[in-house]
């Protein structure tokens, strides 16, 4: 069963406007005699960041596939607004390039840059598929291939400004450090000029220096350009600073929705990530302690360049520095 809070004054951030971007209803998908979304129902408003979490196997990636046009799901319903005065369009069935030209951008669990060519023209390849000269355009040079060409190189360099890596520009993607090539594919998705951008688990392996950078960054994209955010991520103290609602899944099915401060005291949610059950959680009176939450009270001009600090010991326990 599935625990919705909807009390607002538990949490002083604010969760955006009330116009839908993703209207998903009764979605289920299946692979063969797997489940792995049940049932699924949710919505995403526009201007706020959205998280969904949950144990590995909870359905989460599968959920952005159905979302991106990657897996088509057996029953239900997606409908999807990326852009302001967008029509709502479903998404079932849709091509995952199609449904990028809606206003919809992504980035993967497992990094997925083309490692041989350099950071400014990974941005490039994510601008270019917005730009309307074609090959042949391009092989005679036209007047309107060039001026694309030279605006696709501007705005590749203020989108590598923008994620702290304009100094990397002309260095090979695959020499760049992990957390450079998280920011760096965060670029090449913003180059395609999105209503609402899906992070499967931006902080995989980052360290703690890194996870501020993080966390600054899409607050920045979700403030400054105006970019829903829906985040997958299992580090939970970057999703309590920045999350304004959060989704809970667990073996394919919603279970809990609703603020940060709600989620970490949620009976269901503690004992699906303590894999007991909630009749126990509220038997032991448990009560998760909130959250410690990363500083992002610093800009990310500040951050970038900063070198980890010694707390390597909390970075292996899955936290963060005070």
């Amino acid at each position: 069963m599935t625990s919705t809070m909807n009390d607002s004054t538990t949490s002083d951030r604010s969760v955006g406007d009330q116009e839908v971007i993703f209207d998903v209803r009764d979605v289920t998908l299946r692979f063969g005699g797997v489940t792995s979304l049940n049932n699924v129902s949710l919505q995403m408003h526009r201007g706020e960041i959205l998280a969904v979490i949950g144990p590995n196997g909870a359905g989460k990636t599968s959920l952005f596939n159905s979302l991106t046009g990657v897996y088509t799901p057996q029953q239900g319903s997606i409908e999807v607004r990326a852009r302001r005065g967008d029509s709502p369009t479903s998404v079932i069935g849709v091509k995952t390039h199609v449904v990028n030209r809606l206003g919809v951008a992504r980035t993967f669990q497992n990094i997925r840059l083309f490692p041989a060519l350099t950071a400014l023209e990974n941005v490039k390849v994510g601008i270019e598929t917005r730009q309307r000269s074609g090959a042949i355009s391009a092989m005679l040079g036209l007047p309107r291939q060039r001026r694309e060409e030279r605006e696709s190189t501007e705005r590749a360099y203020e989108l590598l400004h923008r994620v702290g890596l304009e100094r990397r520009a002309n260095d090979i993607a695959g020499s760049l450090a992990y957390g450079e090539q998280r920011r760096l594919e965060i670029a090449r998705a913003l180059g395609t000029s999105p209503g609402v951008i899906l992070l499967d688990e931006p902080a995989a392996g980052t360290n703690p220096a890194e996870k501020r950078e993080l966390a600054t960054l899409i607050q920045s994209i979700n403030v400054d350009d105006d970019i829903s955010v829906l985040l997958i991520e299992h580090d939970m103290k970057l999703v309590m600073s920045i999350a304004h609602r959060i989704i809970v899944l667990n073996f394919g099915q919603k279970i809990a929705e609703g603020s940060p401060e709600q989620i970490q005291r949620n009976p269901e949610v503690i004992a699906a990530y303590l894999g007991t059950s909630a009749d126990e959680v509220d038997a032991a009176d448990l009560d998760q302690p909130e959250l410690r939450r990363i500083d992002t009270d610093v800009s990310l001009d500040e951050l970038v360049g900063q070198t980890p600090d010694a707390s390597t010991e909390a970075d292996d326990r899955g936290e963060l520095p005070r």
